[in-house]
């Protein structure tokens, strides 16, 4: 029987929260440049004068969206510099593992956020953008003054619940050897020689529901503050 010592959590925490500032990194890198590549995405999709930015879109999110998160990110670990040294001769043999992890994280993360934006954009009534224009608003004004803030406000819960799934596909990174949360309790794991590591894997699960509840939180309260300033 696995015997289990609550006060291990504890003690096990603040080795662990060590790691949280480069968790955090990853995941706002991420969501940063995820964000921006998945809108392009979404504007190929949707305004694309050309046929092959459109299939190139929908390849390109199809795909990225079957592929398993571990899958891709052992084949940008070990297939980017490959790649790199053949097109570039390029060596990255000492390049952070995270730039690896933000790579992997930010082409998954567009592929997924993409089809968020492209959603409440679809779902904005086709009017608002024929007012705009009607008022004397250019396209891009339009977008941004009326279009954008009614799309946001669509597509905040599955925004929170993309950054959700992100947060979870990150945890993976142990597996290369990033030193995050989840490495850093795989590491102490390691250094008991395998003993405590339930205690172990309980610390880490409670500092990630401790970050999923306060985006949970801030992202209810902007929900709550958009709905309140539509009142």
């Amino acid at each position: 029987m696995v015997s289990y010592t609550p006060t291990y959590v504890f003690k096990f925490l603040p080795t662990i929260l060590n790691a949280l500032p480069l968790t955090l990194w990853v995941i706002f890198l991420t969501v940063l440049l995820g964000s921006l590549l998945g809108a392009g995405l979404a504007w190929a999709q949707l305004n694309s004068a050309s046929d092959g930015w459109v299939a190139f879109a929908k390849a390109y999110v199809f795909i990225l969206r079957c592929t398993p998160p571990i899958v891709l990110l052992f084949m940008v670990f070990y297939g980017l510099p490959e790649f790199l040294t053949w097109w570039l001769h390029l060596d990255v043999d000492d390049w952070s593992r995270t730039v690896f992890v933000v790579v992997t994280m930010i082409l998954l993360f567009a592929a997924s956020i993409s089809e968020v934006f492209k959603a409440a954009y679809l779902a904005v009534p086709k009017g608002q953008l024929e007012a705009g224009l009607s008022i004397g608003l250019t396209g891009f004004q339009t977008f941004v003054r009326i279009l954008l803030p009614q799309a946001f406000k669509i597509a905040l819960p599955n925004i929170t619940t993309a950054i959700l799934n992100l947060m979870k596909d990150a945890a993976l990174a142990y597996t290369i050897g990033l030193v995050d949360v989840m490495g850093a309790g795989n590491l102490i794991i390691s250094r008991n020689l395998g003993n405590y590591s339930l205690e172990t894997y309980t610390a880490v699960a409670l500092i990630y529901w401790g970050i999923a509840l306060i985006l949970s939180l801030v992202s209810h309260f902007m929900e709550y503050s958009l709905s309140k300033g539509n009142a």
